[in-house]
């Protein structure tokens, strides 16, 4: 995963795969997902973030995994 910030844009962009990008769907006004071809999300950008994510901030946690 690849978190990119543009802040002449206040553009966050997230990368969960690096696969070719099929199609753009708009979630919300500023909120986008892109899709690969077999319907898989690959990134997901967020304008205006720090406004619209209160993107400040990135911090990663990796939670343990959880056994039964």
């Amino acid at each position: 995963m690849k978190v990119k910030y543009f802040p002449d844009t206040d553009t966050a962009h997230v990368e969960f795969k690096d696969n070719d990008v099929q199609e753009t769907k708009e979630i919300s006004e500023n909120i986008y997902i892109d899709i690969d071809a077999m319907g898989n999300l690959v990134g997901m950008t967020i304008e205006h973030a720090k406004a619209n994510a209160d993107l400040w901030e990135f911090s990663l946690q990796e939670m343990p995994r959880q056994t039964a």
